[in-house]
């Protein structure tokens, strides 16, 4: 066997994604969206709400709405998947009931330019960024001309407030079943990038919420262990390998199935 390693690749860009999750009448359910055809990176693909870090978001400010203590490392990245939750599919995890008519009055200010923090500071609302845990770091392979290195969070999906997509990156926002959206896959009826199918087929393992955030990784001060799915030629054929002991399964998938943008 023998792993495929390229010269020379991007570096990542830091990123975030944000799992919503909620109990539903067949167990364990997330949100997702669908992200319009015509992006560059993963068109059409069923993703959860996230994207790339800003320079706002890494603004000290921000360490003043951490409620006790030090700020964790992955403060601006919890910050990132909020923001970017809010942008795409109209939810914002709180620590205090959140109006529709106050997380409309944000997404326009968001909408506009206006930046997250003042958009906050505007409406009065403090966003639950201690509420967020860690699932895993999953870093885009070596190989692909965009790569992102991004944190996975778990939070419970607030209640009181319906998604909305935005319309332009997410044109399609639903809550499913992990084992739903994965046999919706297999049928040819969703398209799902590697990181998020291996997301799913770690969650489908989950009866209820409580099992899936009890499943997230050992909370702690630096950023977790990062997951690099690596090219690996072998006697089957290529697969992507990913490390032993990650959390997830299976650790070798043939690479015809995989779908990485």
């Amino acid at each position: 066997m023998s792993e495929t390693t390229p010269q020379n690749p991007v570096f990542p860009h830091p990123a975030a994604t944000l799992i919503l999750l909620r109990d539903g009448p067949d167990g364990l359910e997330v949100l997702v969206m669908e992200r319009h055809a015509g992006l560059r990176f993963a068109p059409g693909a069923t993703v959860f709400p996230g994207g790339r870090l800003e320079a706002a978001d890494h603004h000290p400010l921000w360490r003043a709405h951490w409620p006790e203590g030090e700020p964790p490392a992955d403060l601006a990245h919890r910050v990132a998947a909020l923001r970017e939750c809010v942008e795409e599919c109209g939810l914002l995890p709180t620590c205090a009931p959140l109006s529709s008519a106050v997380l409309a009055d944000l997404r326009r200010g968001l909408a506009a330019g206006e930046g997250f923090a003042a958009a906050l500071a505007r409406v009065g609302v403090a966003p639950a960024l201690d509420r967020m845990t860690v699932l895993a770091r999953w870093i885009t392979p070596e190989m692909l001309p965009r790569r992102f290195d991004t944190l996975f969070f778990l939070v419970m999906a607030p209640r009181g407030q319906e998604p909305v997509c935005d319309g332009g990156e997410a044109v399609g926002v639903l809550w499913a079943t992990p084992r739903r959206l994965l046999a919706e896959e297999e049928s040819g009826r969703r398209r799902l990038v590697f990181a998020t199918r291996m997301t799913l087929l770690r969650l489908a393992g989950c009866a209820d919420m409580a099992a899936a955030l009890a499943c997230a990784a050992v909370p702690g001060q630096g950023l977790p262990a990062p997951i690099l799915p690596r090219l690996v030629e072998t006697a089957a054929g290529p697969v992507f390998r990913i490390p032993a002991g990650c959390g997830f399964l299976p650790l070798e998938t043939s690479a015809q199935t995989v779908r990485l943008g």
